[in-house]
């Protein structure tokens, strides 16, 4: 059963649904922690999303891939200036809910449909809540909402196969990235072929990471051409050209290896123990040859011999926390 959901669009509302994304801040204004925000990493793959703006639901959503860390997009321009430049982004596919519907027309059915805590509108008025921008909501609202509608579902389950899988998203968001990086005025164009080869996991790098890490840490493989150079906290998200090409900022993992670490799906703890998301199915696991994986998320396996568990070195342990906090799909 997918998850359902209700977005306030608010400021952003043409560049979310032209780019097919929801973009939150990761917190508050003062810091604080937002359920509302909370909620891009609780949604799943294959959910569905409601987009209401200016009083009317004009659109239905699928989920279709995880929440990842990416700055604010450069498309919102002045809008949020005060947010953090660093949030989460949601790929989602849209299709037109036809015709538009109004809440407020429906307000006495859906009010004590609504939740009572995180509502997405007031249960009394149908208006958007203040601060409300990705919340929960059961099926029986959703079938509330859309019994009067047409919807393609057909291109709503099928859609985006393409440009909104992981790998396009990241080289979007990356590439938007690379192109900040070339217009700073602070960093030499040497400084800045070298971050950018980084993006690759190429140039000095590699070079650093190979002077501290010697085999792939989930396989055991040493051979240099069998091995990727990755990131622990995302290029995408490192603040400084230092963090880019920081060597205590990277692994030499196997290609699915890297693939599960840099979509979240396992990642280490400052002991070099292997961790597993409980959201990747066990049979994606064994058809990628990791068995033991599954066996090591129930703690049921020793762990192999050839995995590479000696603990990280100190340098590492704010880049490997930064995963497990903000990579790592718990």
């Amino acid at each position: 059963m997918p998850g359902y959901w209700w977005v306030n669009h608010k400021q952003t509302l043409r560049q979310e649904i032209e780019g097919e994304y929801l973009w939150s801040p990761k917190f508050e204004r003062n810091g604080a922690r937002s359920q509302f925000y909370d909620n891009m990493r609780l949604a799943s793959p294959g959910d569905i999303v409601l987009s209401f703006a200016n009083g009317q639901i004009g659109s239905i959503g699928r989920v279709a891939d995880f929440a990842i860390t990416a700055p604010k997009p450069e498309e919102f321009g002045s809008i949020g200036a005060y947010w953090d430049q660093e949030g989460w982004y949601l790929p989602v596919f849209r299709t037109p809910l036809r015709p538009p519907v109004r809440p407020k027309t429906l307000i006495d059915e859906l009010s004590p449909l609504l939740p009572e805590k995180y509502s997405p509108i007031s249960p009394m008025t149908g208006n958007g809540n203040q601060k409300a921008y990705l919340a929960s909501i059961t099926q029986d609202v959703f079938e509330l909402l859309v019994a009067a509608t047409v919807f393609r579902s057909d291109v709503l389950m099928s859609g985006g196969g393409n440009s909104l899988t992981y790998e396009a998203v990241a080289e979007r968001l990356d590439d938007a990235v690379q192109r900040a990086i070339e217009r700073d005025p602070g960093l030499d164009t040497t400084i800045k072929d070298k971050v950018i080869q980084a993006r690759r996991g190429q140039g000095v790098f590699r070079k650093y990471v190979e002077a501290r890490e010697s085999a792939c840490r989930l396989t055991g493989i040493r051979n240099p051409a069998l091995l990727i150079a990755s990131h622990i906290k995302p290029w995408r998200a490192c603040r400084t050209a230092n963090e880019r090409l920081d060597g205590a900022n990277g692994l030499l993992l196997t290609p699915d290896a890297d693939h599960l670490f840099d979509r979240g799906f396992i990642t280490f703890s400052p002991s070099g123990q292997v961790m597993v998301s409980q959201r990747v199915p066990d049979e994606d696991l064994r058809r990628l040859g990791f068995e033991q994986l599954v066996r090591q998320r129930f703690g049921v396996a020793e762990t192999p011999a050839e995995w590479t568990t000696d603990g990280f070195p100190e340098s590492a342990n704010d880049y490997l926390a930064y995963h497990r906090k903000q990579v790592f799909v718990a």
